[in-house]
């Protein structure tokens, strides 16, 4: 005799919410969490999963929101993060009050000067910030930047270290069409002035996911290094916005060398080399054939 299923609490259904709200693809957590709140059934549980699945989801994903007031918009991160839900907006030098649930910036003020770097190492973001915005308007459409000091912020002057972060997020929501996909890439900088040299650590992360007559999703990371001299600010800024452009520009042509080559090698590769029915798989015209079209005439779906 089969055993009762027992019921599950609300801490259980609570953590299993956060689990769909968290894992759901770039720009979709708000399709997700409306058909989670129809099928919880019960206001308290999900509100309590989406406050706390809310905003660790948008500093993961980096998203933009734009700011009341005409002030322009501002990237949820990690690295602008105050107090409370808080985010710094350096190329304002403005604070978002951000509500994470409905994903909207509901106020603005200014920031004040314990906030920001001294004038010394604003000089080194702030041009930095300049060249990554060209590089971001000329790469990136839809994408968004923003240069962050993480480390040493109270350097006054030369002979002391300093750590700069520029972090890019993109997203191409078209839910319309059955896919989304987002980019984001974070860029360490250490700024060593002992020994004149920058030295740069980049994390890249690219995810898509399409949802016509299936559900497939992409989750490539990359990780690179590399260093420069440390210059003048405008110097400096213009040769990690170099490094930058070159590594991210050589992973994007990996990955599309990859995937150009799936059809005649990965996907081959998952396929028994002679079927059951002892045809081989016509590879050179993949795009004739369709899963879904294939398994509703085998079952008689729609006649």
């Amino acid at each position: 005799m089969a055993e009762e299923e027992t019921e599950l609490s609300d801490n259980q259904k609570k953590e299993i919410a956060k689990w769909f709200l968290l894992n759901a693809p770039a720009g979709e957590i708000q399709y997700v969490a409306k058909d989670l709140k129809s099928v919880l059934n019960n206001d308290d549980v999900y509100d309590e999963a989406a406050s706390e699945a809310f905003p660790v989801y948008n500093k993961s994903h980096m998203i933009c929101l734009e700011m009341p007031g005409r002030f322009g918009d501002v990237l949820v991160t990690s690295y602008g993060e105050l107090q409370g839900n808080e985010y710094l907006d350096p190329k304002t030098a403005q604070v978002a009050i951000v509500d994470h649930v409905k994903q909207v910036c509901t106020e603005v003020r200014p920031a004040s000067d314990e906030e920001l770097p001294t004038p010394y190492v604003e000089e080194y973001r702030c041009a930095l910030e300049a060249e990554m915005l060209k590089y971001v308007g000329e790469a990136y459409p839809k994408g968004s930047c923003s240069v962050y000091c993480i480390n040493g912020k109270d350097v006054e002057g030369p002979g002391y270290d300093f750590e700069l972060v520029a972090v890019i997020s993109a997203a191409r929501l078209s839910p319309q069409n059955f896919c989304t996909g987002s980019w984001q890439s974070i860029w360490n900088i250490e700024c060593k002035d002992d020994i004149q040299v920058l030295e740069l650590k980049g994390k890249l992360q690219v995810g898509a996911h399409y949802f016509e007559e299936g559900n497939v999703q992409l989750d490539a990371k990359h990780e690179c290094r590399d260093s420069t001299m440390f210059q003048s600010p405008d110097d400096s800024a213009i040769a990690i916005a170099s490094l930058i452009r070159h590594h991210e520009t050589e992973y994007l042509a990996s990955l599309e060398a990859s995937y150009l080559n799936l059809p005649d090698a990965t996907f081959k590769d998952l396929r028994r080399k002679l079927p059951v029915t002892r045809t081989l798989f016509p590879w050179h015209s993949t795009s004739l054939f369709s899963l879904t079209r294939e398994i509703s005439k085998e079952l008689g779906i729609g006649k």
